[in-house]
C-alpha cells in the first residue's frame, strides 16, 4: 500500500500530468501516466524518481511489455492470493536454485530478495486463466546462484518473497531463505576401539562434521549398515552415540559412523570393538578307578564358556590325583603288558628320527635353490647401509643397523639381476605391448646406479606402438631396470619420485620401469566449469606391468591443501587418450588400485597401476585457492635506455620452476628478488601487476596503463604452464645504473604481494642464481638396497615384529601413531602387511632428509627393543 500511497502523493505535487480518478484505478493508470510524463521538459528527478524506480520495479522502462492485464468486473475487488509459495532451498555444490511463485487474481508479481527488487529481466512470467473461476493466473520463476548468496555477509541470511498485485492491493509471500549446503571433512568426535567383556555395555561416540543442512547419521559394522528397529540391543542417542546394552561375541568389529547429507558423505574412522570372554571352570568329573600306580584321577575343562577373543584362561588346576587305600590297590607284577608299552615307545622314537631327517633333507635341498631370483647372494649381506647417509649413533641407533660382512671385499652389488629362469622375457603384463629386450640381454648395477644411456632408452621406448607420444625430453626423464627388490626413480629438481618397494616387482620379474613429467600444452586435460590443475602431467610405466603391491608416486601439488575448499580429483589417462576419475580424495576405497596422502605441499599416491596421472581440483566455493610462485627476472647486460623486468606468474610446483629456470639460464637473464607465494582465490578475479616509487628524475615506465592484468580463466584453467609480464623501463641516462621501485602483484579484491627493488644494473652482470636452481644430486635411477634408508633384512624383521595384533597396542597402529598417520589406519589395516605399507611411506616422505636414528627411536618408544626386534615371539603380545 506504500506504494500507492507514494505515487497519490506524487499526483497531488504535480497537475501536468493528467489526473488520477480513482484510487483503486491508481495500479492500473499508473502506466499511463508515466507514459504521459515521458515527453516532460522536467521529468521525474531527484529522491522521488529514484524511489519510483526501486519501489515499483515493474513501472520501469520496459513496463509496457508488461501492460496490466484487465480483470473482470466481478471480481476487480480481490485481493491476490498465494497459490504457490517459494520455499528454502539449498545450494549444493555451483548449481544455482529455482523459487516459484504462483498467484491469482494476480496482475504482477515481482520478487524481493534481501530487501532489494530483484531486475525484471530475471523473471520468467507464465499467465494462465483459471479455467472454473476466468481469474488471471501469474506464475513467476528466478534462479539464485551461488554467487549471490555468497555476496552477502556477516550473520544475516540470504532471503527471497515475492509481492503480488492485483487492482486491489498487493501481498506478500512468506520469506524463503536460501542457505549453501556443505559438509565438512573432519569429524568433531570420531569413535575410538575398545575391548570389552561378554555382556558388558558399549558406547560408540560420534559427532559429524559441522555441515548445512544438519548431518543425518548413520552406524556401520563391518560395512553393514546397522538399524536398530531390527536389533533391540541396541539403539542410537539423540546425540548420534551408538550403544550396545549387552555385548555378544558377534558384536566384534569394526564400526564406522557415517555423516550424510545432500552435498557429501563422510565415513569416520573405524573403531575396532573386540568382545572377549574369560574362561570358567567346568564341575569335576568323577573319580577314576584306582590304577597300576595306586593312585586315581579327576579333571575339569575350560569350557563354561571357552576363553574366546582374546579372554583370560581358567585359573587353577585341571587334573588332580590322590593315592588309593591298599583295599583299592592292584597288584602289579611285570609281563607281556609292559613289554608291549616299551616296544610301543620305541617305535614311536623311530618314527620320529626317520621324519627328522626327512626335513633335515628338504630344508639343505631349498637352501641351495633359496632365491633363485639372485646371481650373487652377497646382496643379501652387503650394501644395506644406504650410500652418502652418514647417522649420527645415539643410544637406539643399534636397533636398524646390521655388522657388514667384513669378509668382502665391496659393498656395492654388481651382478646381473636377471633371473637364471627367466632370460625371455622382463615384463610380465595383464595387456600393452612388451618392450624389446635390452642389449646383451641384461642390465648390471654398480653401486645401486643405472649405467645405460637415457636417450637411447627414451628413443627406443617412444618406437614401441603405445608410447609414440612418449616426449624425447632427457632431462624431465628417469628410468631403470628393477627386481623384487625395488628401488627409485626420481626425476633431477622437479620434486617427482617413483618408489617401488620390495616385493611390489613378483619374484623372477624384472621390469624395465620409466618416470617422465609431461608438459602441459603436449597432453591438455580437459577442464570445465571451476576445475584447475593442481600437479604436473606424471607418466609412469609400462602401464600393464603386474604388481604384487603398490607403488608411491610422490609429485608437487599447488592447491591450499583444505580439502573443505576442494573436490580434488585422481584422473588417470586410458588407452584411447581419454581421461577418467579414478579417485575422489577424502572418500577412497581401501580396495580401489589407488589411495592418496595430500601433505602442505606434496601428493603421495598410491597406486598398483602404472600410467599417465594428474590431480585436477574443483573449487567448493570462492574460498579456494592455489599457490602461484611470483618470480622476477631482469635482462643481465643492459648496454641501451631501456631495461626490462620479467615477471612470472607460474603454478607453485618445482617441475614448473626448473622449467622457468632453464628458459631463463638460455636467455641470459637473473634472478633479481627471491621467489614468492601467492594465494590465487576462484573469486573470478583478474591478477594485476603494477611498479610504483620508482625515482622520475631517473626513472620513467614505458606502460601506457597504470597497471598490467592477467585474466582469471588465463591463469585458473588455462593450457600455459607459467604465464608472465614484462615491464619496460627506460633510463634518462645511460649513467643512471641505480633501480630502486616497488613491484606490487595482487588478486583485485584479494591477497597480494610485493617486491621492494634496490639494485645496480651494471656491477651485478651474474646469470640465474645456481641456488635456486634447485640442483638435486641425486642419481635419477636407483635400484636394490642403495634406494632405502632401512636395510632389507631389517626391514622384514620390523614387519614381523609389528604386523601382528597386540592387545596393548604396541603395533603397526602405534607405529603410525608416532609417524603421524593415523589418518590411513584403514588403509593400512586392508593390506597384507600394515607394518610394510607404513615403512615404504615413511622412505617416500624422508629419502633425502630422514634420519633412520628417529626411526629407531620411535621403534624404542613402542617398546620393541632389540631382542624383540631380533627375536620375535608369540610370547610378546
Amino acid at each position: 500500500m506504500e506504494d500507492l500511497l507514494l505515487l497519490a502523493w506524487w499526483k497531488r505535487s504535480s497537475n501536468k500530468c493528467g489526473s488520477i480518478h480513482h484510487p483503486q484505478h491508481i495500479t492500473g493508470e499508473l502506466g499511463a501516466i508515466i507514459h504521459a510524463c515521458s515527453g516532460m521538459k522536467r521529468p521525474f528527478r531527484g529522491s522521488w524518481a529514484q524511489t519510483l524506480k526501486g519501489r515499483l520495479p515493474h513501472l520501469s522502462h520496459q513496463g509496457s511489455e508488461h501492460a496490466t492485464a484487465t480483470l473482470p468486473a466481478a471480481f476487480s475487488d480481490l485481493l491476490p492470493h498465494f497459490l504457490v509459495e517459494p520455499e528454502d532451498e539449498f545450494i549444493v555444490k555451483n548449481k544455482p536454485v529455482t523459487l516459484t511463485c504462483r498467484s491469482s487474481p494476480a496482475t504482477q508479481i515481482y520478487f524481493k530478495c534481501n530487501g532489494e527488487w530483484v531486475h525484471q529481466d530475471d523473471h520468467l512470467i507464465e499467465r494462465t486463466v483459471d479455467p472454473a473461476t476466468a481469474l488471471p493466473i501469474m506464475q513467476v520463476t528466478i534462479d539464485i546462484t551461488r554467487q549471490q548468496v555468497e555476496k552477502i555477509f556477516g550473520l544475516d541470511e540470504y532471503w527471497c518473497q515475492c509481492v503480488a498485485w492485483s487492482t486491489t492491493g498487493t501481498q506478500k509471500s512468506q520469506k524463503a531463505y536460501i542457505r549453501i549446503a556443505y559438509l565438512r571433512k573432519n569429524f568433531e568426535e570420531e569413535p575410538q576401539g575398545k575391548e570389552v567383556a561378554l555382556d558388558q555395555e558399549v558406547l560408540l561416540r560420534c559427532h559429524p562434521p559441522e555441515g548445512v543442512p544438519q548431518a543425518e547419521v548413520e552406524w556401520q559394522r563391518n560395512e553393514d549398515v546397522i538399524t536398530p528397529a531390527s536389533d533391540p540391543n541396541v539403539f542410537i542417542t539423540t546425540d548420534y552415540n551408538l550403544v550396545i546394552k549387552k555385548a555378544r561375541l558377534a558384536d566384534t568389529g569394526n564400526y564406522t559412523c557415517v555423516a550424510k547429507n545432500i552435498v557429501a558423505r563422510r565415513k569416520s574412522t573405524s573403531a575396532t570393538v573386540l568382545v572377549y570372554v574369560d574362561g570358567g571352570w567346568s564341575e569335576w568329573s568323577k573319580w577314576s578307578a584306582c590304577g597300576a600306580d595306586c593312585s586315581m584321577w579327576r579333571s575339569r575343562e575350560c569350557t563354561q564358556p571357552s576363553p574366546g577373543t582374546g579372554g583370560k584362561d581358567c585359573q587353577g588346576l585341571d587334573l588332580q590325583s590322590l593315592n588309593c587305600t591298599s583295599e583299592q590297590c592292584p597288584q602289579t607284577v611285570s609281563g607281556a603288558e609292559d613289554v608291549a608299552l616299551y616296544v610301543g615307545m620305541v617305535a614311536v622314537a623311530l618314527c620320529l628320527t626317520l621324519l627328522l631327517i626327512v626335513v633335515v633333507l628338504v630344508y639343505r635341498r631349498k637352501k641351495e635353490d633359496l632365491d633363485a631370483d639372485v646371481a650373487d647372494s652377497s646382496i643379501l649381506t652387503t650394501g644395506f647401509q644406504p650410500m652418502g647417509i652418514k647417522p649420527s649413533k645415539p643410544e637406539n641407533s643399534h636397533l636398524l643397523t646390521i655388522q657388514p660382512d667384513l669378509t668382502t671385499t665391496t659393498t656395492s652389488y654388481q651382478g646381473t639381476l636377471r633371473s637364471r629362469h627367466d632370460t625371455t622375457g622382463k615384463f610380465s603384463m595383464t595387456n600393452g605391448p612388451l618392450l624389446d629386450p635390452l642389449p646383451n640381454g641384461s642390465h648390471t648395477l654398480h653401486n645401486g646406479k643405472l649405467n645405460s644411456d637415457p636417450a637411447e632408452f627414451v628413443s627406443r621406448l617412444s618406437t614401441q606402438s603405445y608410447f609414440k607420444t612418449l616426449p624425447r625430453d632427457v632431462a624431465n626423464s628417469s628410468y631403470g631396470t628393477f627386481n623384487f627388490l625395488g628401488g627409485r626413480l626420481t626425476i633431477p629438481s622437479t620434486g617427482i619420485s617413483l618408489l617401488i618397494p620390495p616385493e611390489a616387482i613378483p619374484r623372477g620379474k624384472i621390469y624395465e620401469i620409466y618416470l617422465t613429467v609431461q608438459r602441459k600444452e603436449d597432453l591438455r586435460l580437459p577442464l570445465a566449469g571451476c576445475q584447475t590443475l593442481l600437479s604436473p602431467v606424471v607418466s609412469c610405466g609400462p602401464p600393464g606391468v603386474v604388481l604384487s603391491r603398490p607403488v608411491i608416486l610422490s609429485m608437487d601439488h599447488c592447491s591450499d591443501a583444505c580439502l573443505d575448499n576442494w573436490a580434488i580429483r585422481l584422473k588417470k589417462q586410458n588407452y584411447e587418450g581419454t581421461w577418467e576419475d579414478v579417485l575422489l580424495m577424502g572418500e577412497e576405497l581401501v580396495s580401489e588400485p589407488y589411495y592418496c596422502q595430500l601433505e602442505a605441499e606434496t601428493c603421495r599416491l598410491f597406486s598398483e597401476q602404472l600410467g599417465t596421472l594428474a590431480l585436477v581440483g574443483e573449487s567448493l566455493h570462492m574460498g579456494a585457492a592455489k599457490r602461484l610462485r611470483l618470480v622476477l627476472f631482469s635482462d643481465a647486460y643492459c648496454s641501451t635506455l631501456e631495461y626490462n623486468i620479467r615477471v612470472y606468474c607460474m603454478d607453485d610446483t618445482q617441475d614448473v620452476f626448473k622449467e622457468v629456470m632453464q628458459m631463463e639460464r638460455q636467455l641470459g637473464g637473473r634472478l633479481i628478488d627471491e621467489p614468492h607465494v601467492l594465494l590465487f582465490k576462484d573469486s573470478y578475479h583478474n591478477l594485476r601487476l603494477s611498479i610504483h616509487d620508482m625515482p622520475q628524475a631517473h626513472w620513467r615506465s614505458k606502460l601506457l596503463a597504470g597497471y598490467q592484468e592477467i585474466p582469471f580463466y588465463h591463469i585458473w584453467n588455462g593450457s600455459q604452464r607459467y604465464l608472465h609480464c614484462t615491464f619496460t623501463l627506460e633510463r634518462l641516462s645511460l649513467s643512471t645504473c641505480e633501480l630502486t621501485c616497488q613491484l606490487c602483484v595482487w588478486q583485485v579484491e584479494g591477497e597480494g604481494q610485493s617486491f621492494s627493488l634496490d639494485f645496480n644494473i651494471a656491477k651485478d652482470t651474474r646469470a640465474v642464481d645456481s641456488e635456486f636452481l634447485l640442483m638435486d644430486s641425486t642419481a635419477a635411477a636407483l635400484a636394490g638396497p642403495s634406494a632405502f634408508q632401512i636395510p632389507y633384512l631389517i626391514r622384514q624383521k620390523i614387519c614381523s615384529s609389528l604386523d601382528a595384533p597386540c592387545p596393548n597396542g604396541a603395533d603397526w597402529r602405534m607405529l603410525a601413531q608416532r609417524l603421524k598417520l593415523e589418518r590411513h589406519m584403514s588403509f593400512f589395516a586392508s593390506k597384507a602387511s600394515p607394518t610394510s605399507v607404513i615403512l615404504d611411506l615413511w622412505e617416500a616422505q624422508h629419502f633425502h632428509s630422514g634420519n633412520i636414528n628417529q626411526l629407531a627411536t620411535v621403534m624404542a618408544d613402542i617398546g620393541k627393543q632389540e631382542a624383540m626386534i631380533f627375536l620375535v615371539s608369540d610370547g610378546e603380545c
